[in-house]
């Protein structure tokens, strides 16, 4: 499986470009580190849109077991969060964050471009949808695709991070489809035929293309 772990976590967000030079300078020098650290944690990925109805920073951290996203070490971490990532985290805008299941991952391989497509399955829709998807992630039908994944949100896991217990995400148990590619307009042309896919086309919410900015691995950090 081209995917490290079993579990993944994904968030994504917006910020104003007044704070993007402290943002991007925060996530570079202390967050990917710091989360790659927590036991468990295997690499991260961050992504930048070429083109995206998401927000614009998208980042992906693999973990040994999905377990690991509800463990000790790292709710630690969600609970002892520095002064810097608090600063930062408090400027988000439009953010999504996924606690999931890698359930699909075919192919050989990362991409230096990111395509990525949301689903929300219909209720008791479930099985058919990710069957569908397992038949149309195919790298080798899609020319310059490395590799395909599908990840499944833990709904109650989703939830935003907020000081309300009660507060609600509709989007907490969505899916994503995660499309490693070799070029922008490859991942460009793969995401549009998948999302024209009559068998699902009505459970997509949205869609973009990222380019990798840098990723980190277990194995990088001293």
């Amino acid at each position: 499986m081209p995917l490290a772990g079993k579990g993944m976590l994904l968030t994504s967000m917006d910020v104003d470009p007044v704070h993007e030079a402290e943002f991007n300078r925060w996530y570079d020098r202390e967050h990917l580190e710091e989360r790659v650290a927590i036991d468990g944690f295997l690499e991260a990925r961050r992504y930048i849109a070429n083109e995206s109805s998401m927000p614009k920073y998208l980042s992906l951290y693999s973990t040994e077991t999905f377990e690991v996203l509800d463990s000790p070490a790292y709710r630690k971490a969600l609970a002892n969060q520095t002064a810097w990532s608090k600063e930062n985290i408090a400027r988000f805008k439009n953010m999504i964050r996924g606690v999931a299941r890698i359930t699909i991952s075919r192919g050989k391989g990362r991409g230096a471009v990111l395509g990525i497509i949301r689903f929300r399955p219909a209720r008791g829709n479930e099985h058919q949808l990710r069957n569908a998807l397992r038949e149309a992630f195919d790298p080798a039908s899609h020319d310059g695709i490395i590799s395909m994944h599908l990840i499944e949100n833990d709904q109650a896991l989703s939830k935003p991070l907020t000081d309300d217990p009660s507060a609600s995400d509709a989007g907490a148990s969505d899916w994503f489809g995660l499309i490693d590619a070799t070029d922008v307009n490859k991942a460009h042309t793969a995401v549009r035929r998948l999302i024209d896919d009559a068998g699902f086309k009505s459970e997509v919410i949205s869609s973009g293309v990222y380019r990798l900015l840098w990723n980190i691995a277990k194995t990088d950090i001293s």
